[in-house]
């Protein structure tokens, strides 16, 4: 699943195709009408165009139980693939952090060097991003996740007939859980809010630019056994639950400080319910694959499908 980049994240660290479809377009369930208020959407990683269409026409589908539904692409995406004509789209593409942390070279050659391929096949790119305030959309984020993480421990709590502690889970499940305990439903409530601001900003957005570019994440991979958090964090983490609300979610956006660097530009797809791809477009002087990111309008994967597949016919999948 998709909840914020865990498909389009590894796709570009691996030189794969990752698409997060458009919310309620493929399966969630049974007994479940909501995955994460909708951010955590089911896909697969691919090797191929080819491969994400035939998947997606096979999962996508219409749940009279789900919470959210998308229509059924009833042209079917892999026969659009192969026999649709060519379209030109409008591209805004972005080099910036979401949150303003830095963005690596590499990435923005990434960005850039695809940018110079669709403006040789006639797509119109203008440099423009939404007007998003992303470390509030990413503070949302958070809160979400922390309410969700509580709801499912709540869950094995019951089905263990006894209370979590610290040695049941990893630290870092640990604090969202207890600071998931912490958020008020207001809170909670108005974390949805920020959402929907978001996804009219960016409905507005498309009525200007088809599609959005921007780095898949801010640099290639990063090496195993990174430590993310310091000693003074760590500590903290340790000690969630003698902390108030407010204290408890700074604590949260200081343990995920580092590796969100990394990663910022997945989430806002996930909290608006646009389908995103990470396409394999760049290699880095070390050799280690960076992808790009596409995003679209609610239920059309079917462009991310398309510039995807003239990426790859023309050469352009590293």
């Amino acid at each position: 699943s998709d909840g914020g980049g865990s498909i389009r994240i590894p796709a570009s660290f691996t030189g794969l195709v990752g698409l997060k479809p458009t919310r309620g377009r493929t399966p969630i369930g049974p007994g479940v009408g909501r995955s994460w208020q909708g951010a955590s959407v089911s896909f697969a990683l691919t090797k191929s165009m080819r491969d994400t269409a035939a998947m997606l026409d096979t999962l996508q589908v219409l749940q009279p139980a789900a919470a959210f539904q998308t229509p059924l692409f009833e042209p079917g995406y892999l026969k659009t693939l192969l026999y649709a004509q060519p379209k030109t789209f409008r591209v805004a593409f972005s080099l910036e952090s979401p949150i303003g942390t830095a963005v690596s070279e590499e990435a923005k050659r990434a960005v850039l060097k695809t940018v110079k391929w669709l403006e040789a096949n006639g797509h119109q790119v203008t440099e423009k991003k939404p007007d998003i305030d992303g470390i509030k959309l990413m503070k949302s984020y958070y809160v979400m996740n922390s309410g969700e993480t509580a709801a499912m421990m709540v869950g094995i709590e019951e089905s263990l007939k006894r209370p979590l502690t610290i040695d049941d889970m990893e630290l870092g499940t640990w604090v969202l859980y207890n600071a998931g305990k912490s958020t008020s439903a207001a809170n909670y409530s108005n974390t949805l809010a920020t959402w929907d601001q978001a996804a009219e900003v960016m409905a507005d957005f498309n009525e200007t630019y088809d599609l959005y570019l921007t780095p898949a994440t801010a640099d290639a991979a990063p090496e195993v056994g990174v430590q993310w958090q310091d000693e003074f964090v760590l500590d903290q983490m340790r000690h969630i639950g003698e902390f108030s609300m407010a204290q408890q979610q700074q604590i949260i956006w200081d343990m995920f400080d580092k590796s969100l660097a990394i990663t910022p530009f997945g989430m806002q797809a996930n909290l608006t319910g646009q389908p995103s791809i990470s396409l394999p477009v760049h290699l880095t002087d070390s050799g280690l694959p960076l992808g790009v990111q596409f995003t679209a309008p609610k239920g059309r994967e079917d462009w991310l499908l398309l510039i995807g597949q003239a990426l790859e016919e023309d050469g352009q999948f590293s």
